[in-house]
């Protein structure tokens, strides 16, 4: 829940940031639908561990340092909506609550690999959830 609150928050922040952006008649660079959906790959397969890349730098950089970089573009934006508390609380969640992908890895390199101990953590999870 936490999780989708950040998410809002940030969406929110990002729209006042890009509607400011218009009114002062400022755009920037649009980039190709490929370039988007690598790093929405990279995204889904490494999660803020892997690396994406920033467009305008041309360079491969840490993803946790690109959501950093985002926070303090649209910082301004956040204060203004009074998101604070609700984007820090997400970011200091514990590693219970660490995507599903990440939970899973752990799993699979503590079994020493065994892929049966990550369908029984899979299978745990859900039944918890119910």
């Amino acid at each position: 829940m936490d999780e989708a609150i950040a998410i809002a928050a940030l969406c929110q922040a990002l729209v006042l940031w890009h509607w400011k952006l218009r009114q002062r008649n400022v755009t920037f660079r649009v980039y190709g639908k490929e370039l988007i959906d690598e790093n929405k790959w990279r995204a889904a397969r490494y999660g803020l561990d892997g690396k994406m890349i920033d467009f305008g730098k041309q360079a491969e950089l840490p993803a946790r340092d690109l959501a950093r970089e985002l926070l303090e573009l649209v910082g301004e934006e956040i204060a203004e909506l009074g998101s604070e508390k609700e984007i820090r609380a997400d970011s200091s969640r514990s590693s219970s609550t660490a995507p599903a992908r990440t939970r899973q890895l752990r799993v699979y390199e503590e079994a020493g690999g065994d892929l049966k101990a990550v369908v029984d953590h899979l299978k745990a999870e859900t039944v918890e959830g119910l």
